[in-house]
Parts: C-alpha cells; sequence; structure tokens
C-alpha cells in the first residue's frame, strides 16, 4: 500500500512539474526575425580629419613648383536614397578650409628667383555616388563606395591681394561601418580619400604675372581622410 501511494504521489509530482514547464515555456515570446530596412531617404553628416598632401611640378631648374596641402578637417552632408536594403545613391558635399605653403621659381630681376607663399586654400567636392551595404547584424553596417564629379578650388594670398579658382573633375572611394544606436540614428565611422584631378598647378597658385608663362601643368590633390560622423534614417524603420 506505501509503495502505491508513493508511486502515486510521484506521478503526480512529474505531471504537475511537466504543466508548469510547458506554460513557462508556451508564454515566453517567439523572438522577432530580423528584416532588412525598406528602401528611404537618409541624412549623413560628415566629419573627418585630412591628411597633409603634397603637389609639385617640374619643367627645369627654372620652371617648377612645390608645396603641401596642408592637414585640417572636413566636414559635409549627403542625402542619400536606399534603392534596396543594401544599395544607396548619395549626393554629396565636402568642404575643407586649409594653408598650402607653397615654393616656386620666378625670376623677374629683383633679389633671389625662388619665391615662397603661404596660400589660403578651400576645396569643395560635390559628388554623386554609390554605396553598398552590407548589414552583417541590426544594429552593424559595414559599407563601401565611390563618387564622381567636380572639385572647386579656390586660392587666394594675403601677401599680394591675390585670389584664383578652378573646377575640375574630383572621385572619391569610402570604406566604413555605421553603428546604429536606434531604428533612426547611427554612428558613421569611415576612411575615405578624395582626389581632384590636376586640381592644383602654377596658373592656380600665383595668378597671371605671377609666374612664368612656361609653367601651365597641374598637379593632381589626393586627400585621405579618417573620421565619420551621423546618419539619420528616415521612413525605413523595420516593421
Amino acid at each position: 500500500m506505501k509503495k502505491a501511494l508513493t508511486i502515486l504521489l510521484l506521478f503526480c509530482t512529474v505531471q504537475a512539474i511537466s504543466q508548469d514547464t510547458v506554460k513557462v515555456y508556451t508564454q515566453q515570446p517567439m523572438p522577432k526575425p530580423y528584416s532588412p530596412p525598406k528602401p528611404g531617404l537618409r541624412l549623413n553628416v560628415y566629419t573627418s580629419y585630412v591628411f597633409d598632401d603634397r603637389v609639385d611640378s617640374y619643367y627645369s631648374t627654372t620652371s617648377y613648383y612645390e608645396g603641401k596641402i596642408k592637414a585640417n578637417f572636413q566636414w559635409g552632408l549627403s542625402l542619400e536614397y536606399m534603392l534596396h536594403h543594401a544599395q544607396g545613391l548619395e549626393l554629396i558635399w565636402l568642404h575643407e578650409n586649409t594653408t598650402a605653403p607653397t615654393t616656386y621659381y620666378y625670376d623677374n630681376g629683383v633679389g633671389n628667383p625662388v619665391k615662397t607663399k603661404e596660400l589660403d586654400l578651400s576645396i569643395n567636392y560635390i559628388m554623386l555616388g554609390s554605396t553598398r551595404y552590407i548589414p552583417v547584424k541590426p544594429t552593424i553596417e559595414p559599407y563601401f563606395g565611390g563618387q564622381l564629379g567636380v572639385g572647386i578650388v579656390d586660392v587666394s594670398s594675403n601677401a599680394d591681394n591675390k585670389e584664383s579658382n578652378t573646377t575640375k573633375f574630383a572621385w572619391g572611394l569610402k570604406l566604413g561601418t555605421n553603428i546604429w544606436a536606434s531604428q533612426k540614428v547611427g554612428i558613421k565611422l569611415q576612411a575615405a580619400l578624395q582626389s581632384v584631378a590636376q586640381g592644383a598647378g602654377g596658373g592656380l597658385y600665383f595668378g597671371s604675372g605671377g609666374v612664368s608663362t612656361g609653367l601651365s601643368t597641374y598637379s593632381t590633390v589626393y586627400q585621405f581622410s579618417l573620421g565619420g560622423g551621423l546618419v539619420f534614417r528616415f521612413g525605413t524603420a523595420n516593421k
């Protein structure tokens, strides 16, 4: 009789534990599967540190210039339309103010023909680009891309009150990642390269009459930057 009661009690206990386990399991919500963001608009805010870049051109020992575009900060904005969750089309504007100490040869018959000027330099990039995203997690979104457009270079010299500007073909490359703090706001980490093809030269640097007419070639500008910014997402939250 005692054995029968013991077996019956054990059976009831197992049944109660089993029912509680099923109840707890069924009450737990199923994890929501990740669904990529829908196509929509993004606003990107950029800020980066741009490193030094050397520019030069040599015809001969009496016809040359050499200079350095000094490191400085670059900032800008872009509007990006997401064609789908992994591809964006971006219109971007970047701006930088810096200086360019430049040495050149100009013999006007008075004093040392080797001249040096500290030039004020402003560069604006306006480009259209494509960005490929690799969304490995809902909050981590690596990307790479390229841009084509124009570089608008303005140069001035306080020493002789001269100004000059030029607009040249420009291109860019970028590699980075977005880290989403929420569905709408993310932090951007990025390395980039922008180039103004033949964007700096004798005529641009020194103005009319400032250098011998034989020095008319240009030097391509390459600007490597590290930085990031913020990204804002509109109408693309997961549903």
